[in-house]
C-alpha cells in the first residue's frame, strides 16, 4: 500500500467520486483525476494506478448506458486510435510524463479551439469536419496517445464527439464503450511496463466504492443539466486539466 497522509487519502477517494461522475456525467472531469493523480504520485506509477480505477467506471457506464451509443463513430475512429496507442507506447519506455504532460495539455487546448472555431464559422466548417477522413484519423491517433502515455484522451474525445453534434446520452455512451475498450488494450502494455503491479491493484480496492458513489451521482446530474451547460461543461473542464497539466 502507498505511504498517504491522511489528506492525501481524503483527495484520493474525492479523486474517486470525480472518476465515477466522469464517467457516468461530465466526461472531460476526467482529465482533472490525471493531474491530481500525478501530483499525488510519481509521474510514470500515476498512470498505472489510474487505468485500473478508469475500466471499473468504464464498465458501470457501459451498463448503464449500453444502448446510447454511435457505433459508426466508434468504428472509424478505433483502427486509428491503436496507432496511437503504440507511438503512445515506445513514446513512454524513453520519454517521462514530467515531459509529456506539456505536450498533452497543448494538445487539448488546440482542439477547445477547434470546437470553438467550429462554432463561429458556421455551417462550412460544421460540414468539413465530421466527414473529414483526415479529422478523424488525427482524432484517432491523438486519443490513443494521449491515453497511451497519461490516460488524458478525455478532453480529445470530448471534442471529437462534440463535432459529431451527439446529444448528452449518445455523448456519454459512445465515450463509455471507447473507453472501455482503450483501457482494456492498455493493460497488458502497462504490465509489461511495470505501471500495474499487484501493489496498485491493492490500493485500487480502496478506492472502488468512491467510484461507484460518483457513478450514481453522475447518472442523476445528466438528466437535469441542460444541453448548452453540459457543452460549456465539457469545454471548461477540458480546459481546466489542459492548463494544469501545462504549467505543472
Amino acid at each position: 500500500m502507498f505511504d498517504l497522509t491522511v489528506w492525501e487519502w481524503i483527495i484520493v477517494l474525492i479523486s474517486g467520486l470525480l472518476i465515477g461522475f466522469a464517467k457516468a456525467g461530465i466526461a472531460s472531469m476526467g482529465i482533472l483525476v490525471v493531474t491530481i493523480f500525478m501530483m499525488l504520485f510519481p509521474a510514470r506509477e500515476s498512470v498505472g494506478i489510474l487505468l485500473p480505477l478508469l475500466i471499473a467506471a468504464d464498465i458501470f457506464a457501459v451498463t448503464y448506458y449500453r444502448r446510447s451509443v454511435v457505433w459508426r463513430h466508434l468504428f472509424s475512429l478505433v483502427p486509428w486510435t491503436l496507432v496511437g496507442i503504440m507511438l503512445g507506447y515506445f513514446v513512454l519506455e524513453w520519454v517521462t510524463n514530467e515531459q509529456l504532460k506539456p505536450l498533452v495539455g497543448i494538445m487539448v487546448l488546440a482542439l477547445i479551439v477547434l470546437h470553438i472555431s467550429r462554432e463561429k464559422l458556421g455551417d462550412r466548417f460544421n460540414e468539413l469536419l465530421p466527414t473529414s477522413k483526415l479529422f478523424t484519423f488525427s482524432m484517432g491517433v491523438l486519443a490513443g496517445f494521449t491515453t497511451m502515455v497519461g490516460n488524458a484522451s478525455g478532453g480529445v474525445m470530448a471534442i471529437y464527439l462534440l463535432v459529431k453534434g451527439l446529444p448528452k446520452k449518445q455523448f456519454i455512451g459512445t465515450g463509455a464503450w471507447f473507453f472501455l475498450f482503450v483501457n482494456v488494450i492498455k493493460v497488458p502494455f502497462y504490465i509489461q511496463l511495470g505501471l500495474i503491479t499487484t501493489r496498485s491493484i491493492a490500493f485500487n480496492v480502496w478506492v472502488l466504492p468512491a467510484i461507484l458513489i460518483g457513478a450514481m451521482i453522475g447518472v442523476y446530474v445528466l438528466k437535469v443539466i441542460p444541453q448548452k451547460t453540459f457543452q460549456f461543461l465539457v469545454l471548461f473542464f477540458a480546459a481546466v486539466g489542459a492548463i494544469r497539466l501545462i504549467i505543472g
